[in-house]
């Protein structure tokens, strides 16, 4: 060994042991790993940061930004609620879900796959009377597994791509993932269908009670255009049941009829009080063309009073924070009323919520009595759950002011139809392109952020806020630290070493080698950093055997994204563990099946389709 090898080696395990350690940042390893290799003198000053500008970072980059655009939009809530059946059966909802989940992963970011499900797989569960972390844990693991089935599905098919590039000069195109990726989903989401899903411990949360929080009430208007226009209150409760919504009112003309006839006819203008699970929401308003009406437009009586009583320059200051409801840069957060907070007994009209504090109540969750004010005039009382819309600060300047717990931001994303369709259009073209090879992925991708920033599908503050900036250090930081591996010689000896010693020159013993240690270490490692590290490796495994790269690249491509073992080997993994109620210890029982499986099936389709001969 080289003194170049033996320094590059010492990095690459203090490296390994840090992120097996878990205590510091996967992108801050990466960067301290990197500097110690341009000290040691094995990547040049001038290299170092070089992976910045690497195609693979720009795509990934790229991907996130579109893969927000649909979720903002609400473009996959309108696919989910089309998608998935109307089932009392668990094994069908967890097939369905799951089938979804890998669909989505595929061409948008895996984890972002599983935040837009979960709400929905928690729904269902309570639904269906199981354990919310028998329908959570198979929903994460299939989102995993659609991930490795296309290009851009998750980082590390970037990174072996890539790769590929650097040695070969060509790079894995859109769907070579496809063949291999999608027998080894399909395979693992069958398993989890027919009778998989039973092995997940039935863990329910210790705040399981209090985290259903119950209904909301909030108003919706019926506008022109409307398909609730014309309907009866009647048939309006039939299709509200199937998103577990119920009208407790109507308001037409500024009067509130609070027990309405079920025969009565709803008309444009009318005002629906409506009783509804805060993520449901988005599929009730959308199935019949409402709009939340606090969300329309600031010009009510309450701002036209507080504007004609205050001086030109308070009015102008009134017109500006209703001006600020109006743009992208608003959230939605839930607040609790706390029992001697300052806010109880007032209302939102009382204390000019919108022309104060910039801010709308959009809804209101109050266990045991149902008022009969208007939501603009109903008295606040103690425990009262409040969903409310406005720019961050502002909500939580008000919270701080009247006494009141900020408990999470919402995810609720209200339907933009004109929206949605623009962004999937940007994501399918930018695919398309990628795929028929019309342009470079990074080029592609990046073309579809810059289109949805101009016609402002997503707004240019939140286009940033979109981009993992984690997972973007993390890249182009090992990917100088992967170059200097090559050039070091270090990843020939590793891979010699594996040849010789533990495949004794068999090809396909060697590949299966390379998947199985490249799962063990993504199920510790972040899976970017696995793919980085192996990628090296395997194609020196196949050098020394004088076989093709391509099988072997493609083991260390399944095994980077099959991490099922413990809750710090994905993202996925982790989001679940609180809300699915689990133990560390609780991942390998569903785990350990399927990466047996991955292999079982994943090692003759690499062979089939990337011969090693």
């Amino acid at each position: 060994m080289s003194q170049d090898q033996i320094a590059l080696g010492a990095i690459l395990c203090v490296a390994i042991g840090l992120f097996l350690w878990g205590r510091l940042r996967h992108d801050l390893v990466a960067v301290a790993a990197l500097l110690a290799c341009v000290a040691a003198g094995l990547v040049p000053a001038e290299a170092a940061f070089a992976g910045f500008s690497h195609p693979a970072v720009i795509t990934v980059a790229g991907v996130l930004i579109l893969s927000s655009a649909l979720q903002a939009t609400g473009a996959i809530d309108a696919l989910a609620r089309v998608a998935l059946p109307k089932t009392r059966r668990p094994a069908v909802m967890i097939a369905a879900i799951s089938a979804l989940a890998a669909l989505l992963s595929g061409f948008i970011n895996n984890v972002g796959a599983l935040a837009l499900l979960m709400p929905l797989a928690i729904h269902s569960a309570r639904k269906l009377s199981v354990p919310p972390g028998q329908v959570l844990m198979p929903l994460a693991f299939a989102s995993i597994l659609g991930g490795m089935t296309t290009l851009i599905g998750t980082p590390p098919n970037l990174i072996v791509s890539n790769f590929r590039s650097t040695q070969l000069g060509a790079s894995f195109a859109m769907f070579d993932f496809t063949p291999v990726g999608l027998l080894v989903a399909v395979a693992g989401i069958a398993f989890i269908a027919f009778g998989g899903w039973r092995l997940v411990p039935a863990r329910r949360r210790v705040d399981d009670e209090g985290f259903d929080i119950g209904a909301y009430l909030t108003e919706a208007r019926v506008l022109e255009g409307s398909k609730a226009a014309g309907m009866t209150l009647r048939d309006l409760e039939g299709a509200l049941n199937e998103s577990d919504g119920q009208v407790v009112g109507l308001v037409r003309k500024e009067v509130r009829i609070p027990a309405p006839s079920p025969y009565r006819e709803v008309r444009v203008g009318d005002i629906l009080a409506i009783e509804a699970d805060p993520t449901k929401l988005p599929e009730l308003l959308s199935k019949l063309d409402l709009k939340l009406e606090e969300s329309i437009r600031p010009s009510r009586a309450e701002d036209a009073g507080d504007g004609a009583r205050a001086g030109s320059r308070d009015a102008g200051d009134v017109r500006q924070r209703a001006a600020s409801l109006q743009s992208d840069e608003v959230a939605l957060m839930e607040i609790a009323v706390q029992p001697r907070a300052e806010l109880v007994g007032l209302s939102a009209s009382a204390i000019r919520l919108r022309t104060r504090f910039g801010i709308n109540l959009l809804a209101v969750s109050r266990k045991g009595t149902r008022s009969l004010s208007r939501l603009r005039t109903m008295s606040l009382a103690a425990g009262d759950l409040l969903l409310m819309q406005g720019p961050p600060e502002s909500i939580l300047a008000f919270a701080k002011q009247f006494g009141c717990v900020v408990l999470t931001e919402r995810a609720l994303r209200v339907p933009q139809k004109r929206k949605a369709a623009l962004a999937s259009l940007v994501m399918l073209a930018a695919v398309a392109s990628a795929a028929f090879g019309l342009m470079p992925a990074a080029i592609a991708f990046s073309a579809g952020a810059l289109a949805i920033a101009v016609t402002g599908v997503v707004p240019v503050r939140r286009i940033y806020d979109a981009i993992d900036w984690s997972v973007i250090v993390l890249l182009a930081a090992l990917i100088p630290v992967a170059g200097a591996m090559a050039t070091t010689g270090t990843a020939d000896l590793i891979a010699k070493a594996v040849v010789s010693t533990l495949a004794d020159g068999r090809p396909v013993l060697a590949l299966t080698i390379i998947l199985v240690v490249t799962m063990s270490l993504s199920d510790f490692m972040n899976n970017a950093a696995t793919a980085a590290v192996m990628c090296p490796v395997a194609s020196g495994a196949a050098s020394q055997m004088n076989v093709a790269p391509d099988a072997f690249l493609m083991a260390v491509a399944v095994g980077a994204s099959c991490a099922f073992l413990t809750p710090i080997g994905h993202q996925n993994n982790t989001l679940i563990l609180g809300p699915g109620g689990f133990r560390f210890g609780d991942y390998w029982r569903l785990g350990l099946p399927i990466e047996l499986l991955v292999v079982l099936v994943a090692v003759p389709a690499i062979t089939f389709f990337w011969p090693v001969h």
